[in-house]
């Protein structure tokens, strides 16, 4: 008898053992969460996009190693085809990704990604190309990762109003006590493009200079169309242009390499916008006067962080300064000669 109580007490043991052997064995199975995040891009050879995307997959394989957890991250060109990117958008949303990151092609054609992503209850992160906040606020799950495009044209505005008032004779050139100015916009309605033009001439005439227009284009954010604008236009004006505002640094390399390829004897002040590696090495050598710095690595561990945060459930605001319940705004920064160095040494970081 006492040996069946024994043998009884044995089994009810391993029975009790058992599950909780099992539990332990699927902890240690070495099975890793895996976090999908899919990401379209209006067009990839963008210089500033492809920069933001280095830095994404960067901070993404960075997260990996700590979290233990496999991160996806597919990114994917739109072309500059707004059907082709909502496709994108179908596709991630029909294989269950968690969270999907889109820079818009046509920023005016957000709603529809919104309801797509809202109607699979997959968060949306926009970025780099502002959607109209309308859009934006049809659904508490959409967000906007980016930078104020008004401050950039305020900045790069300043640079010119500090120039001028530190060496006048350097920016104006004819000494008629006005600037003469040319303006490459980047494209046709596009929020960053608009808000630049207009703010880089607020922030000059605000500090009490004049200003003449002589010509103003668009070279879609692309160097060999600013290249191509830049020759018409000293054909046309020659020593007259002063000042050649530029939406980003692209078209204002463009600029450059017009001037060169004419071996004018004119010698602009040329701005641009974003602090690529290119545009600051422009500023090291004096073909460029000034830019403002776009952070990259900024919006691109915003970005990843926000998409993060949401494919673990975790809480956004606190951590994540969001604004207006939508918004992550990364700052910008006037760059000279005097900082052009050290902001070559953060993108090198």
């Amino acid at each position: 008898m006492k040996s069946f109580i024994r043998i009884m007490a044995l089994v009810l043991l391993t029975a009790m053992l058992l599950p909780m052997s099992a539990c332990d064995s699927g902890r240690t199975s070495g099975k890793v969460e895996t976090v999908k995040i899919g990401i379209s891009l209006y067009r990839k050879d963008d210089t500033f996009v492809a920069s933001l995307c280095t830095y994404l997959e960067k901070v993404a394989k960075q997260k990996e190693a700590e979290s233990g957890k496999k991160i996806v991250v597919n990114m994917v060109d739109g072309q500059s085809s707004q059907a082709l990117q909502n496709d994108q958008v179908d596709s991630f949303i029909s294989q269950n990704y968690d969270v999907v990151c889109v820079n818009m092609v046509d920023r005016t054609a957000a709603a529809v990604i919104v309801d797509k992503a809202k109607a699979a209850n997959i968060p949306v992160i926009f970025f780099n190309r502002e959607p109209v906040e309308e859009d934006l606020r049809l659904w508490e799950r959409a967000y906007y990762v980016g930078a104020d495009a008004a401050e950039s044209g305020r900045l790069q505005g300043q640079i010119i109003a500090e120039g001028f008032a530190k060496n006048r004779a350097e920016i104006d050139k004819n000494g008629d006590g006005k600037i003469q100015y040319v303006m490459l916009e980047g494209e046709q309605g596009h929020q960053d493009a608009l808000l630049r033009t207009e703010y880089s001439i607020k922030a000059v005439t605000g500090a009490g200079i004049q200003v003449e227009k002589l010509a103003n284009d668009t070279a879609n954010w692309q160097r060999a169309q600013g290249s191509a604008k830049m020759t018409q236009w000293l054909a046309k004006f020659g020593s007259r242009i002063e000042v050649v505002f530029c939406n980003n640094d692209d078209m204002a390399l463009g600029a450059i390499d017009a001037l060169k390829d004419s071996k004018s004897k004119v010698h602009p002040v040329i701005v641009g916008v974003d602090a690529t590696e290119s545009g600051l090495n422009a500023i090291k050598d004096g073909s460029m006067f000034g830019t403002v710095f776009n952070d990259a690595q900024g919006q691109a561990k915003a970005i990843f962080d926000l998409s993060y945060a949401l494919a673990s459930g975790e809480s956004q605001s606190s951590q994540l300064n969001i604004q207006s319940g939508h918004y992550i705004r990364i700052p910008y920064r006037a760059v000279t000669e005097s900082n052009a160095d050290e902001i070559l040494s953060i993108l090198k970081e």
